[in-house]
């Protein structure tokens, strides 16, 4: 027969897991394409602006 103890020990674990699961889920699917999609924008404007220099400096 499964303790009061144990069992509360249990359902801690199962609470921590799903929230560490949900958590990666969340990272995953909105906080890491937020952040690709943000450092591919600044790559751009950095590229457009090095060559409006360019063509200023010609």
């Amino acid at each position: 027969m499964v303790e009061f103890d144990q069992y509360l020990g249990w359902l801690a674990f199962l609470t921590i897991f799903t929230i560490g699961f949900w958590l990666m889920i969340f990272l995953i699917g909105f906080v890491v394409p937020y952040w690709l999609g943000g450092n591919l924008m600044e790559m751009w404007k950095e590229k457009r602006e090095a060559r409006k220099a360019q063509r200023l400096e010609e």
